[in-house]
């Protein structure tokens, strides 16, 4: 698909609640690809090649051939498959403007080195791990480091040469990047604050925990059709983004049988975005390990494999409804009836954990703010010295590209957060630079069309400076993403940049389409709901301080303050001419 047809898709204003949905495939006389139905005949290259070799076995191939006759002795269809499956992508050849993105082949895009996914399970990290990952940086990445809003840490400059001695510094301390890409199961995310907030309705570490030991690495599930994402939270600010995921279970109490989850399916945005549904599903903690089993087994055997563009889960969805997927769930993959179950409450405080919050126990834990998540190696290395030198040895990674510390005592909580203040990881910070994530951009992806941790930074920056005077309401979330496949969930931000070539003033420069009034629960949204867009609006990569200023202030002015009107509320009902 070419720039100019994704964004011809993408004309159409979304729809405020969750009634945009991604359509299911219009009926066809060629097979979907679904193995239970039109059986396993691969139908594209992409599932000739798994079935071949899903990837798991690639790992050998790395440690006794390609990190030792380096780079070109690679075979193209490791290269370009199966190297994912351990968190291996060729990055973006420097140099390469964004217009030629979706005209060079992968081949004439990519570097001879890779961008690097650290797998990190419900974002649960040990300082040990941390001074690690911080050490690899520095002596392999270039000390490049940048959170990612899947919890991972990703790093860059990485030669395959230097891959097997990474796996092994990384494995010692109880790491992996196992499935960190690929058709396969890939990180779970997990709530930051599992078994330490005061709040919390249900720690759901020992199931995070189950399925990754159990089914990470395993050959059964390692060729899906699609990506595969999974998110757990046990906490009421519903804090791991579960409408955007494949799977995904959020804490509820039912009135009957207690601390559960309440079971959601079919999540995900890129060029498509639908928000997942609810099955009306209790599921019981000694349950869930089963229902994530199952569902995972339902998108292997019926997702369609024909064409990639429609192969996530939600499509299958949106063909089955909830009521047939759950009754396949339960009669060909559980066994037995899940419970009826009660939705969620709706959050009553944003789910990143930015600031000072006492835990169960009586400690303390702080949420920090890196700008885009972008760290270097030396600052993990010192955070993890901070850390230890005020009596902790624990930290989680959010899926809003922040850090959460745990186990501080009260009387090291301030001096805790000057010191990291100084290392530009604020536990108060602006509601702008709390709110803004960023994508990897044209700086190492082969898919991106514009540059966005640099942008967004100056932006965050510009914006504190201009914003001084003004007195926000709740964070304004800013999302940029370098291209249409949102990965910084540019559909669910109050302020969603989505990178593309666009003309201004007759010229054709970087710069990004506009989405506005987009929102999850974990954001504090009365509904979650998809953000919209307004036709013609475009900014120039160099105009985002310009036109988020623009913004903010025209909604501080019209906005109904005595309703407590939010920016998401005021973007939906505001005309046209408000959001330029």
């Amino acid at each position: 698909m070419t720039i100019s047809e994704t964004a011809t898709g993408e004309r159409a204003t979304h729809a405020r609640a969750v009634t945009e949905r991604a359509r299911p495939p219009r009926p066809s006389s060629k097979p979907n690809g679904q193995w239970k139905i039109d059986g396993t005949e691969p139908l594209n290259g992409n599932e000739e090649w798994k079935q071949v070799d899903d990837g798991l076995s690639v790992r050998e191939r790395i440690e006794n051939v390609y990190s030792k006759g380096g780079f070109q002795s690679i075979d193209p269809t490791d290269l370009h498959g199966r190297f994912r499956v351990w968190g291996l992508y060729t990055q973006r050849k420097p140099g390469i403007d964004g217009g030629r993105t979706a005209t060079l082949t992968p081949e004439e895009l990519e570097d001879e080195y890779f961008m690097f996914r650290v797998r990190i399970d419900g974002g649960q990290l040990t300082t040990e791990q941390l001074r690690v990952i911080g050490g690899i940086s520095t002596d392999f990445a270039r000390g490049t480091a940048d959170i990612t809003d899947r919890q991972n840490i990703q790093l860059h400059w990485i030669r395959v040469e230097d891959v097997p001695e990474i796996w092994r510094r990384l494995e010692a301390v109880g790491l992996q990047t196992t499935e960190a890409c690929g058709d396969v199961p890939r990180v779970i995310l997990g709530s930051p604050v599992a078994g330490i907030a005061a709040d919390e309705i249900i720690d759901p570490t020992p199931q995070i925990r189950e399925i990754s030991e159990r089914f990470i690495g395993d050959p059964s599930l390692a060729n899906l059709p699609r990506k595969f994402k999974t998110a757990i939270t046990g906490h009421p600010s519903q804090d791991v983004v579960h409408e955007i995921n494949d799977v995904a279970f959020v804490g509820i109490v039912h009135p009957e049988l207690g601390p559960g989850y309440d079971l959601w399916v079919g999540g995900a945005l890129s060029t498509t975005p639908r928000l997942g549904e609810r099955l009306g599903a209790f599921v019981a903690p000694d349950q869930v390990v089963d229902a994530w089993h199952g569902v995972t087994q339902i998108f292997r055997d019926y997702g369609y494999r024909r064409l990639r563009n429609k192969a996530r889960l939600k499509f299958l969805l949106a063909e089955w409804g909830t009521e047939k997927f759950r009754q396949v769930l339960q009669d060909e993959y559980l066994g037995y009836a899940l419970a009826d179950g009660p939705a969620a409450s709706r959050p009553a405080e944003p789910g990143d954990h930015i600031g000072v919050h006492q835990q169960k126990d009586g400690l303390f834990y702080v949420g920090v703010t890196p700008i885009v998540g972008r760290l270097s190696g030396e600052t993990l290395t010192k955070l993890a010295e901070i850390v230890e030198a005020h009596g902790s040895a624990r930290l989680r990674t959010t899926p809003h590209q922040k850090i959460v510390i745990l186990d501080i005592p009260e009387d090291h909580v301030e001096p805790l957060i000057a010191e990291l203040d100084e290392l530009g990881l604020q536990a108060r910070p602006s509601l702008i630079r709390r709110g803004t994530i960023a994508c990897t951009g044209i700086e190492f992806c082969k898919l991106a069309i514009v540059e966005t941790k640099v942008n967004a930074t100056a932006a965050v920056l510009d914006l504190e400076e201009r914003l001084k005077g003004f007195e926000l309401p709740h964070p304004i979330s800013l999302h940029v993403n370098g291209c249409p496949n949102s990965c910084a969930r540019i559909q669910t931000a109050d302020i969603g940049l989505k990178g593309q070539l666009v003309t201004i003033d007759g010229e054709q420069v970087p710069g990004y389409q506009v989405h506005l009034g987009g929102g999850l629960a974990s954001q504090d949204r009365d509904e979650p709901g998809l953000g919209r867009t307004v036709r013609g609006l475009k900014v120039a990569a160099d105009g985002i301080a310009d036109y988020v200023e623009r913004v903010v202030t025209r909604f501080l002015a019209d906005r109904d303050a005595a309703a407590d009107e939010t920016f998401a509320q005021w973007a939906h009902r505001a005309d046209e001419e408000a959001l330029q």
